[in-house]
């Protein structure tokens, strides 16, 4: 019970450094819906879900692969090295290549060029980042790596309320004072892309002294196996962004132009009402993947991995029917302008489930160093994505997307459950995940469809559903939470 203890614990701190820089894209919907027209927001969007597919390939699966091989005895030092050369020198050499070639490359992802080089700075810098912040997981030190994020959050949503709201004011007055020499009307993006900027440079340099302290020294054959391990990863990755952003570069495509951005910027704002699944599935993979890792030789690990599953599909459960009982005050926090799209949000949620137990089951391909399986399945969930997008946003629009991010998320949960039962058997306890699986959907979908969010009748549905996991699980998580025994 210690042990998932002490898990729980550090999933919670992750959290905290993951819900946090999710949050700042939440918080600042309303900011940016205020001071830019819809078809701004929209182009805002659109860079961002570049970043998300440019990151990928930025890493290109190396933080996994350090995870990997860092638990191995006798080379911890030379992963670490090897891993900081090989993200050092790749990430140079794209930034070379993508400012030499610049404006060809931003025509080409659909990218103004006058914010193409912030891109690519913001990319280098997040990416020289990644191994300082897989090292502070793999040394156990959650609270150092919450705190540095904590502060990333911190500093770039300052400048943006700066940029945005305090800058505009503050240069209205004498024509030659020093606000309004570095204000500039309609530059909202660019002042977005520099809050960024600037976040991600400070948070290298406070994650950045591994660099100096480690003495460098690449070693050729440790990489190697690195990247045939670390290549799937990142293949599995790219499906995996496809899956979480490509339905906003489809919307935008295939929907008429004289609405495609204002129906991107409503469901891209109710897509966020979802992200309190989201946050919480990411927080769990941060404080599980170190944990798979560390206890894959243990005796008997397959037990511990299907009780963590089994706990997860319990708070997930609670997460779902949460947001949707509450979902009339939650909604609260965007405009209402964008409410006609409030429909999506029971979808993406139980996508993001769907999501987050996935990971939970994909310990068996990465334990047993089968990566090229997450590869495969994440694949099969971005062919889903696609397909289902291109042929229904025509009819349906952006309930097209939401259906196809919980068509790939699903089947790729499902698949990755079949395929692990026969190579790496783990005792789940079915009847128990089925059950609240299928009992918080159900509630959810009578709450939210049927009754049409009446909070009574939501409230009563969440009530008994709390008092089913009390009286199923009631002892166990008191064992976790409240024994003294470690």
């Amino acid at each position: 019970m210690g042990l998932f203890r002490n898990l729980f614990k550090q999933t919670f701190i992750y959290g905290l450094a993951t819900v946090l820089p999710r949050m700042l894209s939440f918080i600042l919907v309303p900011l940016y819906t205020r001071v830019m027209p819809p078809e701004i927001y929209g182009e805002v969007t659109l860079i961002y879900a570049g970043f998300a597919i440019f990151n990928v390939f930025m890493a290109y699966g190396m933080e996994t692969a350090f995870f990997r091989f860092y638990t191995k005895e006798g080379q911890k030092k030379r992963v670490i090295s090897t891993a900081l050369i090989s993200l050092s020198g790749s990430s140079f050499l794209f930034a070379l290549v993508a400012l030499l070639f610049r404006d060809g490359l931003a025509d080409l992802i659909n990218i103004d060029p006058k914010f193409f080089s912030y891109v690519v700075v913001i990319l280098v810098l997040d990416a020289l980042a990644i191994i300082p912040f897989a090292w502070l997981r793999a040394m156990e030190k959650p609270t150092k790596y919450a705190l540095i994020k904590i502060m990333n959050v911190a500093i770039n949503l300052g400048l943006n309320l700066f940029f945005l709201l305090l800058l505009p004011k503050l240069a209205t007055g004498a024509e030659n004072g020093f606000w309004n020499r570095i204000y500039f009307p309609d530059f909202e993006i660019s002042y977005i892309l520099i809050a960024n900027m600037t976040a991600s440079a400070i948070t290298l340099l406070l994650v950045g002294k591994i660099y100096s302290r480690q003495t460098l020294v690449f070693d050729g054959q440790l990489w190697k196996k690195m990247m045939r391990y670390a290549l799937p990863v990142m293949i599995a990755g790219i499906a995996f962004t496809i899956n979480e952003v490509f339905d906003r570069i489809l919307l935008a495509e295939l929907l008429p132009q004289e609405i495609a951005k204002s129906e991107l910027g409503k469901y891209q704002a109710c897509y966020k009402l979802a992200l309190f699944m989201t946050l919480f599935a990411a927080a769990f993979r941060l404080g599980i993947e170190p944990f798979f890792f560390r206890h894959a030789n243990s005796s008997n690990p397959q037990k511990a991995y299907g009780q963590i599953t089994n706990y997860f599909v319990i708070l997930g459960s609670f997460i779902l029917l949460t947001v949707v009982v509450f979902i009339d005050y939650v909604k609260l926090i965007i405009d209402a302008a964008y409410w006609e799209a409030l429909s999506i949000v029971p979808i993406i949620l139980l996508a993001g489930f769907c999501l987050g137990i996935y990971h939970n089951l994909s310990v068996w391909y990465k334990v047993t160093d089968r990566t090229h399986v997450g590869a495969i399945i994440s694949c099969i969930g971005a062919v889903l994505t696609i397909s289902i997008n291109i042929i229904l946003i025509p009819k349906i629009g952006y309930l097209a997307s939401a259906l196809a991010t919980l068509a790939a998320y699903g089947s790729m949960m499902v698949i990755s459950y079949l395929w692990g039962k026969k190579q790496y058997p783990i005792p789940y306890n079915m009847r128990k995940i089925g059950f609240y699986l299928i009992t918080s959907i159900f509630f959810s979908g009578l709450v939210f469809y049927i009754f049409n969010r009446n909070i009574l009748i939501g409230i009563s549905m969440w009530l008994i559903f709390l008092a089913l996991v009390y009286k199923l699980e009631g002892r166990e998580l008191k064992n976790i939470f409240l024994s003294n025994e470690s």
